[in-house]
């Protein structure tokens, strides 16, 4: 069973996510922010990190790149969760070092597609 970080601090969708991602069979462990984020993607060796770009304490920008430059964390994908959507916001998360990008609201088929085609290519 791959193991999933999900790192938001909305409750609603922490609830929401980790809910369904676990009926589609993910082990989910949760963060809060970002500093706690990159703190479990140490300790908690995720196969996978679903990570908000607007979080307290650090974002998820700062927070995707300190994965990114930790030999220990580097090689997990990361795919960024943002109500950001604007133009160059896809690039900006590439950027920061993530695999892939989605927006929100989350529309669950289209994000499951995005972790298993990343999970199946081993992406790092």
């Amino acid at each position: 069973m791959a193991k999933i970080l999900l790192v938001e601090d909305n409750e609603m969708n922490r609830d929401m996510l980790s809910r369904r991602l676990k009926r589609n069979g993910y082990d989910v462990v949760i963060a809060v922010d970002g500093q706690q984020g990159v703190e479990m993607a140490a300790s908690e060796a995720p196969d996978l990190i679903l990570m908000d770009m607007s979080l307290p304490v650090i974002d998820g920008w700062e927070a995707t790149r300190r994965v990114k430059q930790d030999d220990a964390t580097r090689k997990i994908p990361v795919i960024a969760l943002t109500a950001h959507a604007m133009a160059g916001d896809r690039e900006k998360a590439m950027e920061a070092g993530c695999e892939d990008y989605d927006t929100k609201p989350v529309e669950i088929t289209r994000l499951l597609g995005k972790i298993t085609a990343l999970l199946a290519s081993g992406a790092s």
